[in-house]
């Protein structure tokens, strides 16, 4: 049947808040990069300048 280790559950907090703290790192970091990206103004050409 199935059993319930609430220890083992307790043991694996750190590595699962570790994992969360990492993901929300890396979608901020990739937030702020295309973020820097849009602001960097597109060069135009001046020929197709109408």
């Amino acid at each position: 049947m199935f059993t319930i280790d609430f220890q083992a559950f307790l043991d694996a907090l750190p590595y699962m808040g570790k994992g969360m703290l990492g993901i929300f790192v890396v979608t901020a970091v990739i937030v702020l990069v295309v973020s820097a990206l849009n602001n960097i103004p597109e060069k135009k050409d001046k020929k197709n300048n109408d």
